[in-house]
């Protein structure tokens, strides 16, 4: 059955990876649409194969996410996509979670390993978003230095979020997996931002900056997502 749901050294090559993929993502088939044609047979079969009852129960959970009908106010319904993936995946590395130093998991692959990196929390909500309408075009693929250590702490690491523009040139609202609170980018000082992308652009210091010509990763991850029976 297919639905169509609408409205040191390991981190400098982190920063490396993650400014490839970002500069390489608009080339590469990430559309603005704010529609997924999900196959919810498919996801839920594969969910039981790969990783038995539990993961199974976890991707229908993020099933009934996307279909229930969607809060009258955005900003309800960012609330509603980032707590389901903070309470979902515990917090690893991808290392630890696939054997490989840099791998972007779907959404399904995360849910099924009940684990993920600061990308694969920021795929999955951003993924769950379009399906509850809201547009593609509001959203931003953040990179950012995280001070970790409290306020007065120098220790930074590598670390994604998600922004939510209400208009184009508003100040972001940052879902993080570090905290559950939805807040300003300019209440979190403890996150200095790098670079940002989406369908539209990749922007440094705000302003767009030139996409270059191919991808890897980011493909590779939309075409997983279409074998398993999610097609944005």
């Amino acid at each position: 059955m297919k639905i169509r749901f609408m409205p040191s050294t390991r981190r400098y090559r982190r920063t490396l990876n993650l400014c490839r993929l970002a500069l390489l993502c608009l080339a590469c088939g990430w559309g603005g649409s704010s529609a997924l044609e999900v196959n919810a047979d498919r996801l839920q079969s594969l969910s039981a194969s790969r990783y038995g009852a539990k993961g199974a129960k976890a991707v229908s959970s993020w099933l009934q996410l996307m279909r229930a009908p969607p809060p009258a106010q955005e900003r309800e319904t960012l609330t509603l996509a980032n707590d389901f993936w903070n309470r979902a995946l515990l917090s690893g590395e991808d290392v630890t979670i696939w054997k490989q130093a840099d791998y972007w998991a779907t959404p399904l692959e995360s849910l099924g390993k009940g684990a993920g990196d600061c990308e694969d929390y920021v795929i999955g909500k951003y993924f769950s978003l379009l399906a509850l309408g809201v547009p593609a075009s509001k959203l931003r693929f953040i990179y950012v230095r995280a001070r970790i250590g409290g306020a007065a702490s120098s220790s930074q690491v590598a670390h994604m979020v998600l922004g939510y523009y209400e208009t184009p040139n508003a100040v972001p609202l940052v879902l993080d997996s570090l905290i559950s609170t939805i807040l300003p980018a300019t209440q979190r000082r403890d996150l200095t931002p790098v670079f940002s992308f989406n369908a539209d652009g990749v922007y440094v210091d705000g302003k767009p900056a030139a996409p270059v010509d191919r991808l890897s990763r980011w493909r590779d991850l939309l075409q997983r997502m279409e074998r398993e029976g999610v097609r944005p």
